[in-house]
């Protein structure tokens, strides 16, 4: 039926993409036909990004000259510290700040003049300087609200593993840059949620690249989209200190109508595929640690929600207590998220540019109608 409602857009088809496929039903994600088993244990995050960009996987060469050019944009112009500096110093929220960073990167930008807004050429470094810089700019932040002075990014580590040491200005184990990275992959695309579709709507307008991202900034702040991970851990850290038994406390919670964040998909039917490869990074963290009680709690939590709920877990629900045991600050987590999925965004703006139509839905009126009008002394 031509007519019939479709709140939040769910189950439209608005488009067609070779980036990202998700079967629900089976729990299945790929990436331009590769699997995110594959990708996440095999892959780095720049060759999870070519792919998404290029269309294919890249050779040695070509991996190495794209790592290289990514690495040489990292570095931020002085007024962008400037704005960070002050963001810190007025204690703006995370994801605000990241919002307005981004938007702020156009301003600097040697391409921002160009007429021409789908230029692939222009485009293709656009992109490759906003995922580079994100890192810098979120480990500055972090870093000058906490009071400590930023840490220039070196051009030797990758992508992950530079993240880590800007925030901590201390370079990651082997196992840390490597876990980071594989979070990284997991998040990078995943057909289109709200950011990626904001993204998608604002480039339609013929808007350029930098506000399209901006917009996903936005979109995925939202408690809706963005934070369950984050909830997640404040979760964990609550029964941790409860000190009752997780199952417990998680049947006191449901009990009293909370709602215990980290399970269920607008998509998915069955468990989340990336959950199951965080999750097992989660325990190698802990037995590398000695202590593996995020993940035992986490999984006692999970067997109680699938066996009374029969809601399965997302990505979110692992991404929580392995970013965790990393160091990293559960406030920034979101923040985290962006700086992984903005590759997926620019791919799908890429794609939206090349067979561009204006998105604009229409809605249903449910208004009055026939309404006399009365005079302003009359009313």
């Amino acid at each position: 039926m031509a007519d019939e409602l479709k709140r939040g857009l769910e189950g439209v088809l608005v488009a067609e993409s070779e980036l990202s496929h998700i079967d629900g039903d089976e729990g299945r994600l790929i990436y331009r036909g590769y699997t995110i088993e594959d990708l996440a244990r095999e892959a780095s995050y720049e060759e999870v990004l070519y792919l998404l960009w290029h269309g294919e996987l890249p050779t040695r060469g070509e991996l190495d000259s794209f790592a290289e050019s990514m690495a040489e944009e990292r570095h931020l112009a002085d007024g962008v510290y400037d704005e960070i500096r002050e963001l810190a110093d007025a204690d703006e929220e995370p994801m605000a700040a990241l919002r307005t960073i981004v938007s702020s990167f156009s301003a600097y930008d040697p391409d921002a003049d160009v007429d021409d807004v789908t230029d692939e050429a222009v485009n293709a470094r656009k992109g490759r300087r906003i995922t580079a810089k994100v890192p810098t700019a979120l480990a500055a932040f972090n870093r000058l609200r906490n009071g400590e002075e930023p840490v220039e990014p070196r051009e030797d580590l990758g992508h992950a593993a530079n993240f880590l040491y800007m925030l901590n200005d201390e370079e990651p184990d082997e196992v840390l840059a490597e876990t980071f990275d594989m979070a990284l992959v997991l998040h990078a695309d995943h057909g289109l949620n709200a950011s990626t579709f904001s993204a998608m709507v604002t480039a339609s307008t013929l808007s350029e690249l930098h506000s399209a991202i901006t917009s996903a900034v936005g979109t995925l702040s939202g408690s809706l989209h963005g934070g369950a991970n984050a909830n997640v851990m404040k979760m964990l850290k609550e029964v941790d200190e409860s000190d009752r038994d997780p199952t417990e406390w998680v049947k006191k919670a449901l009990d009293e109508g909370r709602r215990v964040p980290g399970f269920g998909h607008r998509v998915y039917n069955v468990k989340d595929p990336r959950a199951k490869i965080l999750g097992e990074k989660s325990e190698e963290l802990g037995e590398a640690a000695g202590d593996t009680k995020w993940y035992e709690m986490s999984a006692a939590v999970e067997e109680y929600i699938s066996e009374e709920k029969g809601l399965a877990p997302n990505v979110d629900f692992y991404s929580a207590s392995t970013y965790y045991q990393m160091g990293i600050p559960i406030d920034i987590y979101t923040p985290i998220f962006a700086l992984s999925r903005v590759g997926g965004w620019i791919a799908h703006v890429l794609e939206q540019y090349d067979d561009n139509r204006l998105i604009r839905p229409r809605a249903r009126y449910v208004g009055d109608e026939d309404n006399e009008w009365v005079g302003i002394d009359e009313r």
